[in-house]
């Protein structure tokens, strides 16, 4: 069963939130603020972070920001905060969805399950296509000789649809599982991504190509297959 890591100064939030998903099985870490839950995610396996935003010495934003850089694993931010601004800012530094205070645990549990879900993906963090390498430890693309430092959203769009290779993925999928549940822009963005990891690929490799399936959405073909 996954880990996951509990990151809240509020004692409290972090027994709630503990009693409640380590019912449903899961193994639970507690940390009371960033340098814990560093420390915590350098010694041990952890699949998912819950991470509060209002905490002293590290806010949530800084420290969803070294998670996702280091460690590259689903975030959920927890916050007091409702503002459309704190949300632009934890979807920006990468976090997979955003909960307000107060909230119903089955409903985090429901989402824990969902982004658990849609990171389903092959275990190893390297995903190898030809003379493609697509490394989520430092979000970076090999191809050939050369080394790409793409956007988050078109990094997570590119690993999401090659851990799936010639498996149709439709567009309500990919936005789940890149942009999350909470996304409120419409399928067009997913178009916008495609097209641009098209125009980066295109002039570098015949390895790998994504085809639009009319009417039900893209397929990462892998022509190594």
């Amino acid at each position: 069963m996954a880990t996951i890591l509990v990151v809240d100064d509020d004692k409290n939030v972090r027994f709630l939130v503990h009693k409640n998903i380590q019912e449903e099985g899961y193994h639970v870490l507690q940390a009371s603020g960033g340098p814990e839950a560093l420390e915590l995610l350098g010694n041990n396996q952890v699949d998912l972070a819950v991470i509060d935003v209002m905490m002293p010495e590290m806010d949530g934003f800084e420290l969803t920001k070294q998670v996702k850089s280091n460690y590259g694993i689903p975030v959920i931010l927890l916050t007091a905060k409702g503002q459309i601004s704190d949300k632009e800012t934890g979807f920006r530094l990468g976090a997979d969805d955003y909960i307000v205070k107060p909230f119903n645990p089955k409903e985090l549990l429901f989402r824990i399950q969902a982004i658990l879900k849609r990171y389903n993906k092959p275990s190893d963090s390297v995903i190898a296509i030809g003379e493609v390498s697509i490394n989520r430890k430092n979000y970076e693309v090999q191809v050939g000789e050369r080394t790409l430092i793409l956007p988050l959203k078109e990094f997570e769009l590119l690993f999401y649809m090659a851990s799936y290779p010639n498996q149709v993925l439709s567009r309500p999928q990919i936005i789940e599982a890149v942009w999350g549940l909470d996304f409120n822009g419409d399928e067009r963005t997913v178009n916008v991504h495609v097209k641009r990891l098209r125009e980066r690929f295109s002039s570098l490799t015949d390895d790998i190509t994504i085809k639009t399936v009319r009417g039900l959405g893209y397929l990462l073909e892998d022509r190594q297959e």
